[in-house]
């Protein structure tokens, strides 16, 4: 059965940890799945991801479009074609990121990125998407800092959490909201309890 599942998360909330054994644990279990990342999962993305990670200053529309241009490649390239095979797809962030960082974060208007991810992601949307919630100072404090959007300041990394709660609360139907700071095996016994039923055959 194909299913959409996006891990959403600020700087060291755990969200690709998670990810990973969510898909470790569907392969065990012989259900079809892949596992991709943003940006990248494609050559393109990959080449995208390092610009946007670096060292150089990009102002937000630019990057508002180079995250959706990596992922618009993800999507015809990768994902849809997954999901078409009947596939679970797991994306460690997707749209919802760039909605957090870009808008919330850096101010770019709501509607016009809502506009260019709908245009990116051909109107996918996830059926289920997981959100470690993390204290920002603790979330830092994990990962250190490595690139130009760990180097942000605290306000910035708040933006992002108060923009991911909103959403969450606006939308809980495929929102899942879980304390990033719990131990592993708990987040995993909480991921797997709202995706089982969506599993079953319907």
């Amino acid at each position: 059965m194909a299913l959409f599942i996006t891990f959403e998360g600020g700087e060291g909330s755990g969200k690709s940890t998670q990810a990973k054994a969510l898909c470790k644990r569907l392969l065990s279990l012989n259900i079809p799945t892949l596992l991709t990342h943003e940006p990248g999962g494609t050559p393109l993305g990959n080449s995208l991801r390092r610009w946007l990670k670096g060292e150089d200053e990009i102002d937000p529309t630019t990057e508002l479009l180079l995250f959706n241009a990596s992922r618009a490649h993800l999507v015809s390239r990768v994902i849809r074609p997954a999901l078409e095979k009947g596939t679970v797809v797991i994306c460690d962030r997707f749209a919802e990121s760039t909605i957090a960082y870009q808008g919330y974060a850096r101010g770019l208007d709501l509607n016009l990125i809502e506009t260019v991810n709908n245009i990116a992601t051909q109107g996918l949307k996830p059926d289920l998407i997981v959100f470690l919630d993390i204290h920002v100072d603790q979330g830092l404090a994990r990962k250190g800092i490595r690139d130009r959007f760990e180097r942000e300041g605290i306000a910035f990394h708040q933006r992002v959490r108060s923009g991911y709660l909103e959403m969450a609360n606006n939308d809980p139907e495929r929102w899942l909201v879980i304390d990033g700071s719990l131990p592993k095996k708990n987040i995993q016994s909480l991921i797997w309890q709202r995706l089982e039923p969506l599993l079953r055959p319907r």
